[in-house]
């Protein structure tokens, strides 16, 4: 009898351990599959932080790259404001200078209309002398520039040539006679000066 006790609780605990074995393997299995699992998620999370990461520095790339071209806009806007601002300076008197100039070319014809050494035109000569150096030396302090190339070698940008003529006083292409004084304002040709040309 106390055989068959022994066989049976022997058999008891076998069962005992195969059962708290099974439940630790089970146990065990849970617990890896657990963790399995929270590492593919933690892993996917990643790769989600890692994309929002990447479009967040592209976004900043592209709004970097925004700043500077606005800069770069506002830069150029008042680069060409201030060259603007100096262009009205200069030639805001271009208009007003350009309708004083038939009074220089009447002060010229006047000066060779009349002879410095006759006793009646003298004063006269004198006096229209006066005046047109004063009125050039005036418009001058503004940036008008008389242009008279008498002797010059001949310029299509300054010179304006009404007509071409054999030469022996002057070399080819050299303006022999001006007919009419060009003016430039600031560098900028206002009327070129007409001219009469050696052919050589």
């Amino acid at each position: 009898m106390s055989n068959q006790t022994n066989k049976a609780q022997d058999n008891q605990v076998e069962e005992i351990v195969e059962g708290e074995l099974l439940n630790e393997n089970g146990t065990e299995a849970t617990d890896e599959a657990s963790l399995m699992d929270e590492l593919t998620q933690a892993n996917f999370r990643v790769e989600e932080l890692e994309k929002a990461l990447q479009e967040a520095e592209a976004k900043v790339d592209a709004q970097k790259d925004s700043v500077i071209r606005a800069a770069a806009e506002v830069d150029n806007i008042r680069r060409r404001s201030a060259m603007d601002v100096e262009k009205a300076h200069k030639f805001a008197l271009e208009k007003f200078i350009n309708e004083l100039l038939p009074v220089l070319d009447n002060m010229e014809r006047a000066l060779q209309g009349t002879d410095a050494e006759a006793e009646a035109t003298k004063a006269i000569y004198e006096g229209v002398e006066l005046t047109a150096k004063s009125f050039i030396s005036t418009v001058e302090k503004f940036g008008l520039v008389q242009v008279n190339p008498q002797g010059d070698t001949f310029n299509p940008e300054l010179h304006q040539a009404i007509g071409m003529q054999p030469s022996t006083d002057f070399p080819a292409n050299t303006v022999m006679m001006v007919m009419q004084k060009g003016y430039t304002l600031n560098e900028r040709l206002l009327r070129p000066a007409m001219v009469m040309v050696s052919q050589g």
